[in-house]
């Protein structure tokens, strides 16, 4: 495939031993910070599909039922996390993809042959997702990332930087008249007084179903054609995050944040600015404040999509604002127990994504033992933070002992087999 970079060195071409995983000595804070305070803002935003004896709102989502606490965590969640959390997810995917591949080129692997790698890599994580779905989560996004990795892998791994900017503001510019399209369809709808009907969010994830075998029969339906291919084909926020996430990767942006201030500083405040104005119009509405047609706020609607467009700058503005933090962090702080916990959920991502499934799905969803009829938002978000800080306790705990996390240690295996020498 062709590439608007430079020609590889002799010394790239060659097939040589492939380059194992990043070794201890070769990370940066940053990264793993910022993945491990992701892995916390993701379980809190999931707390939405485990609450299926809740009434919910137009969208599907939230509750609209439980007292001023769980209203207030509503509101936060719904302008600060909400459709904010997994572009920043798709951004630190993108981000360690550019860092694979450049670590696999700079050993002597053949560019190609690193490409392909990343395909592999893409194939596993499709499986794993596929397993997450059938046993635990409809709204796994290992599998949709498995795809991008291959496709944009493929695709744009090896472009220049003018082409992955031009394809991260094309994306954009999609998701812009996607969501223009939707405020027209709003007016239409609101003008005719119909409300496109939807099952909700508990329900598209089998939360209230009792019977096991129904519940993955939904959650896999939901996961492949939702989540997955919908995911992979139209996510256009998340295409673009993945791109930026090349694009910085290149230039150690995370890696290396002091090269990078006047970047970070702008992209945290600009970004997380827009992204909760973007969030607010969607929580008003569902407090109460802003009184619009119920068109407008379901989940195709303009509000939702709204939030959505704003989803990339405030991801990214969390991802800058993380590595901020961890550049400022004086060596007491960064030295101590929080941090070292977060970290170590960051180098573990993947096996504790999985793991907070774990301590979800079976303890609230109706098919396991159904505490989740019994939990209002304020709640539901205690225990997310309980999960966390478990998995986080369990991460830690394998950094000390100086071992993956399971679920790392099995993608490694099978992406790699027996041609990597191993890590450090």
């Amino acid at each position: 495939m062709a590439t608007e970079e430079s020609a590889p060195r002799p010394a790239d071409r060659k097939r040589g031993p492939q380059r194992g995983p990043v070794r201890a000595g070769e990370r940066s804070l940053a990264p793993d910070l910022a993945r491990g305070a992701m892995l916390l803002l993701i379980v809190a935003s999931n707390t939405v599909f485990h609450l299926w004896a809740a009434r919910t709102g137009p969208t599907g989502w939230h509750p609209v039922d439980g007292g001023p606490l769980d209203t207030a965590v509503q509101f936060a969640m719904i302008t600060a996390l909400d459709l904010r959390v997994f572009p920043l997810f798709a951004f630190m995917f993108g981000y360690g993809m550019m860092r694979l591949h450049r670590r696999q080129t700079e050993a002597g692997t053949d560019p190609r042959t690193a490409v392909a790698l990343l395909r592999r890599r893409g194939l596993w994580l499709l499986l794993f997702g596929f397993a997450h779905a059938a046993l635990l989560m409809a709204g796994d996004i290992v599998g949709m990332y498995g795809i991008l990795c291959a496709v944009l892998g493929t695709l744009f791994i090896r472009r220049g930087d003018r082409t992955l900017l031009i394809a991260a503001g094309t994306a954009l510019l999609l998701l812009a008249g996607l969501t223009a399209l939707t405020y027209l369809d709003a007016a239409a709808g609101a003008a005719a007084g119909t409300v496109p009907d939807a099952p909700s969010s508990a329900e598209a994830y089998a939360s209230p179903e009792t019977d096991p075998i129904a519940a993955a029969l939904t959650r896999l339906e939901t996961w492949a054609f939702t989540v997955t291919l919908g995911g992979a084909l139209f996510s256009f926020s998340f295409h673009a995050a993945i791109l930026l996430g090349f694009w910085a990767a290149r230039r150690g942006v995370l890696d290396r944040p002091g090269d990078h201030l006047p970047l970070l500083r702008r992209t945290a405040a600009a970004g997380i600015a827009i992204g909760w104005a973007g969030g607010l119009p969607a929580a008003l509405f569902h407090v109460g404040v802003l009184d619009l047609p119920a068109a407008y706020a379901v989940e195709t609607g303009p509000l939702f999509m709204l939030q959505v467009l704003t989803g990339l700058p405030g991801g990214l503005g969390y991802a800058a604002a993380i590595t901020l933090a961890a550049h400022a962090m004086p060596e007491r702080i960064r030295s101590g127990l929080p941090v070292a916990l977060t970290a170590a959920v960051g180098k573990r991502s993947l096996s504790c994504y999985l793991a907070h499934s774990v301590l979800f799905a079976p303890v609230l969803a109706a098919w396991g033992l159904g505490l989740g009829a019994h939990l209002g938002s304020a709640a539901m978000l205690l225990y997310a933070v309980a999960v966390w800080l478990v998995t986080a306790v369990g991460a830690y705990l394998l950094e000390r002992a100086g071992r993956r996390g399971p679920a790392e240690a099995a993608l490694r295996r099978l992406v790699y087999g027996g041609r990597t020498a191993p890590a450090g």
